[in-house]
């Protein structure tokens, strides 16, 4: 069992938002790929952020945390944390994801905690 937690594009959230369906992250469609840039910009703030890139393959780039309990799966739509449930490594994958919306490109979405993240 792990804590997930994703990040998308702002776009992919406000399209939820707008369509309001319970089944909206089963349909790939509904989300927006990334631009080159920002995916370079995501790989680039999992390095400065800990993370050892350990595979590549038709799902993404695979990350682990030097540190904690925590794998990173970048695919072209979508960051997917995933944790042990320890609360060290739940609260570093939570504030990484985070500190990557600062920008306003990208919007944080923790289905265990409610949904999208209000800032």
């Amino acid at each position: 069992m792990s804590y997930d937690i994703q990040l998308y594009r702002i776009e992919t959230k406000e399209k939820e938002l707008e369509l309001n369906d319970i089944h909206f992250f089963e349909n790939e469609k509904n989300l927006v790929p990334f631009t080159n840039g920002q995916f370079e910009e995501l790989k680039e703030h999992l390095i400065d952020y800990d993370y050892v890139l350990n595979a590549e393959n038709e799902s993404g780039l695979a990350y682990s945390h030097e540190d904690y309990s925590i794998t990173a799966l970048l695919t072209e739509n979508c960051l997917y944390f995933s944790s042990s449930f320890d609360d060290e490594s739940i609260f570093e994958a939570g504030m990484a994801a985070s500190e990557f919306t600062d920008t306003g490109s990208f919007a944080k979405y923790d289905p265990q905690n409610g949904g999208w993240e209000e800032i």
